[in-house]
């Protein structure tokens, strides 16, 4: 019997390669302002469906599970993956800085949705990507992320042109502040440590290690900020073993 802490039959809807659909990446070039609601909006109607689909199947596989520890699996599972392609941007230097913080903002939302799911609550629901820009900070308050989430959607067919011609000269100089808008929405969207994260690969060889730290602890974070959200306060904790008796 394969255990639970293996799951090798999910690796298909927690797949680790998983980023940014290039569709997504190019309206976040094109709109950098709103970067961080783009993404949401993207996550929610593309990974909502994959981790309903998940957490259905592992309480099929596992009934005796207890959500606190399908939670925990989870977070265990994005958490490596997030290592992993810190690690791998620390490698590659600078021009890897904007693709690892879209990946990690990505990876971040799956965590989120996935955690919405392990508690009951729907993850294709619109107000997930409500819930993913309070919960990474973007917006401090629902209202306000609910109103930059219009914009977004208003705005989606707006800058494709701007896209376009990026190596002309009379081009180049605002694609380049476009994508230092968009460093910095994404930076802002995956946790102020992603911002040091991006001045540590001056360093030689330390961005690897901050690299992976950075990621993982950005992940953590919002893991914890996730349940406290979605986890039922009546939800009976997990019992700890008691010592045997002497």
């Amino acid at each position: 019997m394969t255990e639970p802490g293996a799951l090798a039959p999910t690796d298909a809807d927690l797949d680790v390669r998983d980023a940014p659909p290039p569709g997504l990446w190019q309206r976040m070039k094109a709109d950098p302002q709103y970067a961080p609601e783009h993404l949401a909006l993207e996550a929610v109607a593309r990974i909502g469906p994959q981790a309903a689909a998940w957490v259905t199947r592992m309480r099929t596989m596992y009934p005796n599970m207890h959500p606190d520890g399908l939670a925990q699996l989870a977070v265990k599972r994005f958490r490596r993956h997030a290592r992993f392609t810190g690690a791998v941007s620390g490698s590659v230097g600078l021009p890897g800085a904007i693709a690892d913080l879209a990946t990690l903002a990505w990876t971040q939302s799956r965590l989120v949705l996935h955690l919405a799911a392990v508690y009951g609550v729907d993850p294709t629901h619109p107000d997930r990507a409500t819930d993913l820009l309070v919960l990474q900070r973007v917006h401090k308050a629902t209202e306000a992320a609910r109103l930059a989430l219009g914009v977004a959607q208003g705005r989606e067919g707006v800058g494709v042109a701007l896209a376009k011609g990026v190596g002309t000269a009379a081009t180049r100089a605002p694609v380049t502040r476009a994508l230092g808008r968009l460093s910095w929405k994404l930076a802002q969207m995956a946790g102020m440590r992603a911002v040091r994260k991006v001045a540590a690969k001056a360093i030689p060889f330390a961005a690897i290690v901050f690299g992976a730290w950075a990621n993982s602890s950005t992940v953590n974070d919002l893991a914890s900020r996730a349940i406290n959200l979605y986890r039922p306060p009546a939800l009976t904790a997990v019992p700890h073993p008691r010592p045997a008796s002497q």
